[in-house]
């Protein structure tokens, strides 16, 4: 059996004790299993089963019990609930509608009751949904209204409405009209209705009224048709109005009502929005499409082309029936465009800017105001110049005396005068032009000046010269120093700061950057005191004028102030030392000298210790221990091994070389200690052992106990995995009798049979030491080699039998003749101890013990040697006296007999 059979033996033997535990049989029910019948689409509360249940020990069904668990399908179309105290009953609930032709047709609900005690019972009700014969179904607005069809007068024959309708059994459905009316008819296969007549509203009925009857061949379903005749006018609209020329002024606003339309049918006279009225074209005005009212559409300006040439504007009236038909009227109206003094004077650029360099002198042009007036009256297009003004310019700008429309300086621009400032340095002139026209209208130019700063001043450094002092251990992205430089321009057109130069050193050709606005000195690279100790910058200011910049330079001084970043580097590191356990205590280990070196520190600042538990019982010390950079290590205390105070063997000294910032001082962070490391191996050695000897440190064994504890309320968990355990022992005794049977029936050739197996000797023994009489049956055979393959050492190829597997040689060839003849008889009696069933080396001879009568020497001549590999022969075993010893036998004088060297298998 394999994990996953046994896996499932466990699973099913969980699942079976689980359904144990929940059936326990303290509830019972009455009229549970059983099956229900429901119609379809049954109403909501329909009861579908009652039940009655009974519950031993005094016990009560517990809350929300009785329920249903997992039903097939799963639906919420039932619920159960208590009816009583101990009767249940199963009902509808409407939510989803149990339809025959789309729900399943069966359903299984597992009926769940729990007591207080926890005892509970399940029962099945099967429940079947019976078909009900329903009625024709409208799939349109005809299922809850009636049908209302509209049909215009003079409408060609042809359909009018198809119903959707279908029978829920899928029941041919038959259709019909009533009344019936030679007007209308309906296809009864489809219930397709069609008018067959043209109608007039005029001369016939207004409407038509059917009731519209399908049936299924069981149920009919009537419902309600009614048809419109719907009026249209085929008379044509006329216009009431006679005057069809206008004159109306220009630029009217849009909207304003300029004419009024009437027109009327004369077979539907009042019948509001009946008629409809367009106009073209619509690009100067509107109508109303229900009251015939024209508006102005779009400003309308006599001034501006087409209507500068052509103020006459022609519009084409039309009036036509609603819905549309083909009687139509159309009417011509004619309106002459008036000019009136609505254009003031144009000046041309209205708003207009100009750059007055703050260097300009008096008496320049600043610019020149263009107006002119477009109405087409010469009455109205006359104008001239009446006013110039201009907010706080102090008299700075006037009219030109010289030429209408020229304005110039006459005063001073400059903007670093206090008295000329202004916001932005900007000036406002506004000019006004006025026509002569009724009323008198005004045109309005506006110039905006704008003086444009000379950059006359360059960038001054407060101070010219700057000293700045920083640490060699600030890194990247500290700041040096500030520096500043002010224009006296204005506006500031802003200032850019660089280094001109100096900073170069470490292979670079800056470690300085400076910020080009604010003019920040940072650092761009660690700097080191100990390769340059002062730099000398060139800090170059330019301001922002972009032609011809101004530029100026100061001085910057950096000193690189000395920190204590360097550590101590010693030498040698890493050393490995060998000494005896029995050195003096003081003696300068293996010679042994620590040379210590620090860019920032001076000799006498070096202090050295050694790091944590690495020199264990303190027997190694520095001499001296601070104070100079050249020390040597002495064995402090003496080696007890002996006395079982020391145990290690091998020690790894972690030494810390500190250089206690002796030479800089205060001018350094507080407590800022440069510090080494070296690493010295020392072994102890015994000196009279001839190898060194180690002792391994004692190791920690960490034993973790874990303790299974199972609840008092789980003992099922220990039956099933004993359960478990004695089912896949009894598998595996199963297994291993089925092996036993099937390999007593096995056929073994290579056992040799027992002796005992035959119950009577042919022989009688003649005593305790008597010898047994052994018959050995040798027998040449020629083998058949059905294969063959390559020796893997000598790389020849050899031939073997596939059943047998003997070999030989592939060039080896069997030899049938001459064959050796075989003595009088193939049957030689070995004599050999009791104990003994075989004779050793293969060695024949007669019950006598004397040698078998070798053949002659003109048969020796004749004998062929054999290869051992080439030939199989078979040795039968048998009991003295069972083969022809009494009586030889001839063997088949064909078949070669193989010395006792010859046999190569058994």
């Amino acid at each position: 059996m394999d994990h996953k059979t046994s896996l499932r033996v466990f699973i099913y033997l969980l699942l079976v004790f689980e359904a144990m535990q929940g059936v326990r049989g303290t509830i019972s029910f009455a009229g549970l299993p059983s099956t229900a019948n429901v119609a379809e689409n049954s109403n909501s509360g329909t009861v579908v089963a009652q039940f009655q249940m009974t519950i031993s020990g005094g016990a009560s069904i517990a809350p929300k019990y009785p329920t249903i668990r997992n039903s097939n399908p799963l639906t919420k179309a039932f619920q159960v609930s208590m009816t009583g105290l101990n009767s249940g009953e199963v009902r509808i609930t409407g939510n989803p509608i149990l339809d025959f032709e789309t729900a399943p047709n069966v359903f299984e609900l597992p009926i769940l009751a729990v007591d207080t005690t926890g005892d509970s019972n399940m029962q099945i009700l099967t429940v079947y949904l019976t078909d009900v014969d329903e009625p024709p179904v409208f799939l349109d607005n005809l299922n809850n209204q009636d049908l209302l069809i509209y049909i215009p007068e003079g409408t060609p024959p042809g359909p009018l409405y198809e119903p959707n309708v279908v029978d829920p059994e899928g029941k041919p459905l038959t259709f019909s009209l009533k009344p019936e009316n030679p007007a209308f008819s309906i296809n009864p296969g489809n219930g397709f209705i069609a008018s067959s007549q043209i109608f007039d509203y005029e001369t016939g009925n207004k409407s038509y009224t059917f009731s519209m009857s399908v049936t299924d061949g069981t149920h009919t379903v009537v419902k309600t048709v009614i048809v419109y005749i719907v009026n249209t006018n085929d008379a044509k609209p006329q216009f009431k109005i006679k005057n069809t020329f206008f004159t109306i002024p220009e630029e009217l606003p849009p909207g304003q009502v300029v004419a009024n339309i009437t027109a009327e049918d004369p077979d539907s006279f009042n019948y509001v929005g009946y008629l409809l009225y367009s106009l073209s074209p619509t690009q100067y005005f509107a109508i109303n499409k229900y009251s015939g009212v024209i508006t102005v559409a779009m400003r309308m300006d006599r001034d501006a082309q087409p209507l500068r040439d052509s103020p006459l504007v022609t519009v084409l009236v039309t009036a036509r029936y609603s819905p549309p038909g083909v009687h139509t009227n159309s009417l011509t109206l004619t309106f002459n465009i008036t000019d009136i003094n609505d254009n003031p004077p144009d000046c041309n650029p209205a708003a207009q800017r100009q750059e007055v360099p703050e260097t300009e002198v008096k008496g320049a042009l600043i610019a020149t105001v263009t107006c002119t007036d477009i109405d087409v009256d010469p009455a109205n297009n006359q104008f001239k110049f009446t006013n110039l003004s201009c907010l706080r310019c102090n008299r700075m700008f006037a009219w030109s005396t010289k030429e209408p429309g020229n304005i110039v300086l006459t005063g001073s621009l400059d903007i670093e005068d206090p008295n000329n400032f202004y916001v932005g340095n900007e000036y406002s002139i506004s000019v006004v032009a006025e026509d002569l026209g009724n009323p008198q209208m005004k045109g309005t130019a506006y110039i905006y000046v704008t003086t444009t700063p000379v950059n006359e001043y360059p960038p001054v450094f407060h101070p010219g010269l700057y000293v700045f002092n920083v640490s060699e251990i600030e890194g990247p992205s500290a700041t040096v120093g500030v520096v500043n430089a002010t224009d006296e321009d204005f506006p500031s057109i802003g200032i850019t700061y660089s280094i001109a130069a100096g900073g170069s050193t470490l292979g670079l050709s800056n470690i300085f950057w400076i910020d080009p606005n604010k003019g920040i000195i940072k650092l761009l690279v660690r700097p080191d005191y100990e390769v340059k100790q002062r730099y000398d910058l060139l800090i170059e200011a330019v301001d922002g004028d972009p032609i011809k910049p101004l530029t100026s330079t100061a001085t910057v001084i950096i000193n690189i102030i000395e920190v204590n970043d360097e550590p101590p580097v010693c030498q040698p590191n890493g050393t490995t030392l060998i000494i005896p356990s029995d050195l003096r205590p003081g003696t300068n280990l293996r010679d042994f000298i620590l040379t210590c070196t620090d860019l920032d520190s001076p000799p006498s600042s070096f202090r050295y210790a050694m790091k944590g538990v690495s020199n264990v019982n303190n027997h190694f010390v520095f001499s001296p221990t601070s104070g100079t950079n050249i020390t040597r290590l002495i064995l402090k205390e003496p080696f007890d091994y002996s006395g079982g105070l020391d145990k290690t063997w091998n020690y790894k000294l972690t030494v810390l070389i500190f250089d206690d910032n002796l030479l800089v001082g205060a001018r350094q962070p507080k407590g800022l200690v440069g510090t080494g490391t070296i690493i010295i191996n020392i072994q102890v050695v015994n000196p009279s052992l001839t190898t060194v000897s180690t002792t391994t440190p004692p190791s920690i064994t960490y034993i973790t106990k874990k303790e299974n504890v199972y609840s008092s309320t789980a003992w099922y968990v220990p039956f099933i995995i004993a359960l478990g355990s004695m089912i896949l022992l009894g598998l595996l005794g199963y297994l291993l009798y089925q092996l036993g049977k099937y390999l007593s029936t096995k056929d073994c050739s290579c056992c040799v049979p027992r002796v005992n197996k035959y119950k009577e000797s042919l022989i009688p023994e003649t005593g305790n030491n008597a010898k047994k009489e052994v018959v050995m049956e040798m027998t040449k055979i020629n083998t058949v080699f059905d294969g063959e393959a390559v020796d893997p050492v000598t790389g020849k190829v050899y031939e073997y039998n596939t059943k047998s597997g003997a070999r030989r040689w592939k060039d080896t060839q069997i030899i049938t003749k001459p064959q050796l003849k075989q003595p009088e008889s193939s049957t030689l009696i070995i004599p050999v101890e009791p104990p003994s069933p075989i004779t050793p080396k293969g060695r024949a001879s007669t019950a006598k013990g004397q040698e078998a009568s070798k053949p002659d020497e003109k048969e020796a001549e004749n004998k062929i040697p054999l290869d051992p590999k080439g030939w199989h022969s078979r040795l039968t075993q048998r009991p003295a006296g069972r083969q022809s010893a009494l009586k030889p036998q001839q063997k088949d004088p064909e078949k070669p007999i193989l010395e006792s060297g010859d046999l190569s298998e058994v």
